[in-house]
């Protein structure tokens, strides 16, 4: 699990609130949102990507669309590197979302029927990430909560992944 404090950046963050409604700044779609948990995880994990890693804001796409299987799905964050070729997938979740007993459930972090039976979301994280990449292949894949963070190297030609403690720098 990689140790990141997203909080910190919260001062970077833009919002109002208009029609009764707290609104949030996406800088890399130029508008104003409604502030949901996940949308502030999302704000938050732009802003240090931008300001901490020094991603730049034009090789980041936010919530596309992308065909799999015939179906239209929306990824959360995709970075590419410096030849426009998708090099880091993000998938968001609001905190609440335990997304450490989603590894249980993958048994990776452990093999319990407790794990198993406290995930309250419909779709595992990993899974939804992975059907991604599975069209993307990217080499990085990072999950977070806001509270917690896990990134995967991806090995394609070995079919495996190794998990890092830091999040890679543009390329």
């Amino acid at each position: 699990m990689i140790a990141l404090d997203l909080l910190r950046f919260k001062p970077s963050l833009k919002s109002k609130r208009e029609n009764g409604k707290q609104l949030i700044f996406c800088p890399i779609r130029r508008k104003f949102l409604v502030l949901q948990p996940e949308e502030l995880v999302r704000q938050l994990l732009i802003v240090y990507l931008i300001e901490e890693k020094e991603y730049p804001k034009s090789k980041i796409a936010v919530e596309k669309s992308l065909k799999i299987n015939g179906l239209e799905h929306r990824f959360d964050i995709l970075i590419y590197d410096k030849n426009n070729l998708p090099f880091l997938l993000v998938e968001c979740k609001a905190p609440e979302i335990n997304i450490e007993k989603s590894f249980s459930w993958m048994n990776i972090l452990s093999d319990t029927e407790v794990a198993k039976s406290e995930i309250n979301i419909n779709r595992n994280p990993f899974e939804q990430a992975a059907q991604y990449n599975f069209q993307l292949q990217v080499p990085y894949l990072l999950i977070t909560n806001g509270i917690s963070t896990f990134l995967s190297k991806m090995d394609y030609e070995n079919q495996s992944s190794e998990f890092l403690l830091e999040i890679p720098t543009p390329e």
